[in-house]
């Protein structure tokens, strides 16, 4: 069983409608980037609860989470709700291993998300470990308009801190925006739009790719690399090139 501790909302930030992000404090064990918790609230006499990767980096205390409202759903509404001093519940340990203690050694990482499934790489490059072992890194959020885009300005504070290490990318689907590519990321990989807007190749020999987002690009993705680029899903007892988490 999970051991809950309590929470309290330090801030709560609208970047638009449907998405939003939360700060809590709460008495959590040390977890590393990458990983999720979940977050509960008593609705009904009946806890609800949903996992939650942390945006914020291990080493600050702010917990820093990136959400979208689901208008039918039990809890996001709630939680969108929230107002700073509002308590909440957080599962004490972490859980997940979308993690670069599980990435193999490579020249090339890309990280590729959808929507709100930017958190674990905010995670992972704003605490900054580990990330000497790859010439570049590749970070691409795609997302239906540009206006969803809500962490640009932390990822190119990220690139700017990283000195030449990190390029980011963007992607949006549903609008053409200048220094954004336009459509899905498996079209985009599959036609080379992505690595020539970046400059690097993305190949079995010198790349790892993690995935994570909606379940249909994480699948798409995967079945174009496979194809494409000949490479296999990493697992410990068989490395590969591609680590992925679906984020619903």
């Amino acid at each position: 069983m999970a051991e809950w501790v309590t929470g309290k909302v330090t801030q709560v930030e609208h970047w638009t409608d449907g998405l939003f992000s939360i700060r809590v404090k709460a008495p959590i064990d040390a977890f590393t980037a990458g990983q999720f918790a979940k977050l509960a609230l008593e609705i009904d006499g009946e806890r609800v609860q949903r996992a939650y990767s942390y945006v914020n980096a291990p080493s600050d205390e702010n917990l820093e989470f990136y959400l979208v409202t689901v208008p039918e759903g039990k809890l996001s509404p709630k939680l969108h709700a929230l107002q700073p001093g509002d308590e909440l519940m957080v599962t004490k340990e972490a859980a997940g291993f979308f993690v670069l203690d599980e990435v193999p050694e490579c020249r090339t990482l890309w990280m590729l998300a959808t929507g709100t499934a930017i958190g674990p790489y905010l995670s992972i490059l704003q605490e900054g470990k580990d990330l000497e072992r790859f010439d570049h890194i590749v970070l691409v959020h795609a997302a239906r308009y540009a206006r969803d885009l809500s962490y640009l300005p932390l990822m190119q504070q990220l690139q700017q801190r990283l000195n030449g290490r990190l390029k980011i990318q963007t992607v949006v689907s549903r609008e053409s925006v200048p220094g954004s590519l336009t459509g899905r990321v498996p079209a985009l990989i599959e036609r080379g739009e992505l690595e020539a807007a970046v400059g690097l190749t993305m190949d079995a020999e010198t790349s790892h790719v993690m995935l994570c987002g909606n379940p249909q690009m994480v699948r798409d993705t995967q079945q174009v690399l496979k194809e494409s680029r000949e490479m296999r899903k990493h697992l410990r007892r068989k490395p590969g090139h591609i680590t992925s988490e679906h984020y619903w």
